[in-house]
């Protein structure tokens, strides 16, 4: 660990920095599809690139954008992407310890969490480095949000999703994330264990469940780790 708790760590935040731009690539083209799919729904370009600025998660805009273009309401897809984004409660108790201040000022750094940046930001022993999670985050929004913006005006030129591949672009993206977890007999453990709750309850739980259940396997990959 680099740097006092309150003090900026340049080092860290260049580590994050380059680390990020990779993801940053991927998020750009998901939220391009985004920005496409949400025009095509009835959105205007405003509304989809204030979502994606707010709200900047992937699962959960996707989430909700389908069940208001199937003629769903606001609180259904609202609670849509509550489940969709229930993973980031288990994240964020694990980052917590490793973020300096309050509960207010926790809160606030926690906003910079996304999937890529709390792996990333993962020293491994169980502790996080605030710094390089800052650092990958910010191309990342920027990424998201102007890759929104962008497909919110064009849909022509983009034209089908699934000829050009960008559908395929966010499993991917959650692939490459999964990769890194599981270098260690701990992680693939805790993997394996998620990915079968998940699949297990995909045809028969609602949208967002699944993956708030797969959270269970990480409390089996805390307990390995503790009694390693």
């Amino acid at each position: 660990m680099t740097g006092a708790p309150h003090q900026f760590d340049e080092v860290s935040f260049r580590r994050g920095l380059r680390a990020g731009w990779g993801y940053a690539g991927a998020g750009f083209l998901v939220s391009l599809s985004f920005g496409v799919v949400a025009t095509q729904a009835g959105m205007t370009p405003w509304q989809a690139v204030l979502m994606s600025a707010i709200v900047f998660a992937g699962s959960a805009q996707f989430a909700s954008l389908a069940i208001v273009a199937a003629g769903g309401g606001l609180p259904a897809a609202l609670s849509a992407a509550t489940l969709m984004n229930s993973r980031f409660l288990a994240m964020g108790i694990a980052l917590a310890p490793s973020l300096p201040g309050g509960p207010v000022r926790r809160a606030l750094q926690g906003q910079a969490v996304v999937d890529s940046s709390w792996a990333l930001a993962n020293r491994g022993d169980g502790t996080f480095d605030r710094w390089a999670l800052f650092g990958s985050t910010a191309p990342q929004y920027l990424g998201w949000v102007a890759g929104t913006a962008l497909g919110t005006v064009s849909g022509d030129l983009v034209g089908d999703i699934e000829r050009w591949g960008l559908d395929a672009v966010f499993p991917a993206f959650f692939v490459a994330l999964l990769v890194t977890e599981v270098r260690t007999s701990t992680g693939a453990v805790a993997a394996a264990l998620g990915g079968l709750i998940a699949l297990a309850l995909v045809p028969i739980a609602p949208p967002g469940l699944p993956v708030l259940a797969a959270t269970a396997a990480a409390v089996v990959g805390f307990r390995r780790r503790r009694t390693a």
